[in-house]
């Protein structure tokens, strides 16, 4: 706490919106398939895209949003990581301050097959050559910090929530099929916000619907919220008293990979923004809808550009204009920042152009 000479003591300004940690992936995402392959078949694709995923998806969504944000992983010494650093550093704006380059380690990749408006993946990689709590041994101070809830509690977090970071957390898969509510509690000990999709917050909570998963993980955590997709999203704000639902947004689906880290950074904004929560889920909803229309991984999150280009599309739609009227006091004044969009490959060489031919000159 640094105190004013003269005056009264002020706290800190955290150095960072949100902090992150975890693995940074190549993400290689194929679209435009009827279905998944099999075997002895080739399938062709009319869609590619290479992205950054993993932790990166959150990342750039929470940076695109205009939150300034950290993130501490490992990176491989290959033309992947070159390629996922220098684009999340430069082009994303992320702080990588405490991130490590690791020669002679590759980078972790991901290749999602999607189909049928959902996606199949196949992922390669070793583990990281020093553990990730190794890079985090003293993290920055951020008004929010996140963790996967579904890997080990980290050490660094009992003191991020003692300087009072809110933490969020998501949960992956649990692929030892226990779905242990009580272990689940233990780790969101002191977590503000826990935010897992339907199937799994009903398999932890041995519930058959998200309504009703609701009821039980609002013991666990003052902000609990059930993700259903196109479902739309369900939550439970203890600290204010709130339930609310809201329906997703009906859009052309390419690609889904990473619409949970989406939805997820655009209920942060809302939440430091201290937006009821009805407002929350509908800007989270509307995020991770803009970014399954397009390649997934890091790379489809929308800017505040695609949001604001979105509702003046539809602000003349009565429904849309009534519930999503609140984006007029919300959206930032100015151009927005410009994003990029996953290519088909990465390092595409830039070829100098073809010299020209000297004009010539008629000869009197």
């Amino acid at each position: 706490m640094a105190v004013a000479e003269g005056g009264p003591a002020r706290e800190a300004v955290p150095e960072f919106d949100i902090f992150l940690s975890g693995t940074v992936f190549l993400d290689i995402v194929f679209t435009g398939m009827l279905g998944p392959p099999s075997g002895g078949h080739e399938v062709w694709t009319d869609g590619m895209g290479s992205s950054p995923g993993g932790v990166a998806n959150l990342a750039v969504a929470c940076s695109r949003l205009g939150l300034r944000t950290s993130l501490a992983a490992a990176f491989g010494g290959d033309v992947y990581g070159d390629f996922c650093w220098t684009l999340l550093e430069e082009a994303e704006e992320i702080d990588l301050s405490r991130s490590r380059r690791f020669e002679g380690w590759h980078s972790p990749v991901t290749v999602s097959l999607a189909f049928d408006d959902d996606r199949a993946m196949v992922t390669h990689g070793h583990p990281a050559p020093v553990e990730l709590d190794a890079l985090v041994a003293h993290p920055p101070t951020a008004k929010v910090c996140f963790f996967d809830a579904g890997s080990p509690r980290p050490p660094w977090l009992d003191g991020a929530i003692e300087s009072g970071s809110l933490v969020f957390a998501d949960a992956g898969w649990d692929s030892t099929g226990d779905w242990d509510a009580d272990r689940m509690r233990a780790q969101l000990g002191g977590v503000h916000a826990f935010v897992p999709n339907a199937d799994e917050a009903m398999a932890y909570t041995r519930t058959d619907s998200p309504g009703a998963a609701l009821e039980c993980l609002r013991e666990f955590v003052p902000l609990a919220v059930v993700t259903t997709g196109s479902g739309g999203a369900f939550a439970a704000d203890n600290t204010t008293g709130e339930t609310a639902w809201a329906p997703g947004i009906p859009v052309d689906v390419l690609d889904s990979t990473g619409a949970g880290d989406v939805f997820l950074a655009g209920l942060v904004v809302g939440t430091l923004r201290a937006w009821s929560l009805q407002h929350r889920l509908r800007f989270a909803n509307l995020c991770a809808a803009l970014s399954v229309r397009d390649f997934g991984g890091a790379l489809a999150a929308p800017g505040w550009g695609e949001v604001a280009t979105w509702w003046a599309e539809v602000r003349d739609a009565p429904r849309m204009c009534k519930d999503y009227e609140f984006l007029n006091d919300v959206i930032p004044p100015g151009t927005p920042r410009a994003v990029s969009r996953a290519d088909a490959t990465i390092g595409l060489r830039r070829l100098p152009p073809l010299p020209t031919s000297p004009s010539t000159k008629e000869t009197l």
